[in-house]
């Protein structure tokens, strides 16, 4: 819930939605990362049960150089933004 309290005190007429499609088209148009770190990083829901229960992992090394990617694209990265 920050980010839309963020975006209204902002007095933004923007979506969270709009954030997370624009990430999610980056992710799948510029970067090699697997479409599962991508969809866990939006913590998208496994389809499946049986994929669901075999995946135990949280992907957090992978999902850290995939956020450490986006920064980097919307030049957040240290010494940038």
């Amino acid at each position: 819930m920050a980010m839309p309290i963020l975006l209204r005190r902002m007095d933004l007429e923007v979506t969270v939605h709009g954030f997370r499609s624009t990430f999610r088209d980056w992710a799948a148009e510029t970067t090699n990362f697997p479409n599962e770190v991508c969809e866990m990083a939006l913590a998208h829901t496994i389809p499946g049960k049986a994929e669901a229960a075999y995946r135990r992992g949280d992907l957090f090394n992978k999902r850290r150089k995939l956020m450490e990617a986006w920064a980097e694209y919307c030049g957040c990265k240290e010494g940038k933004g």
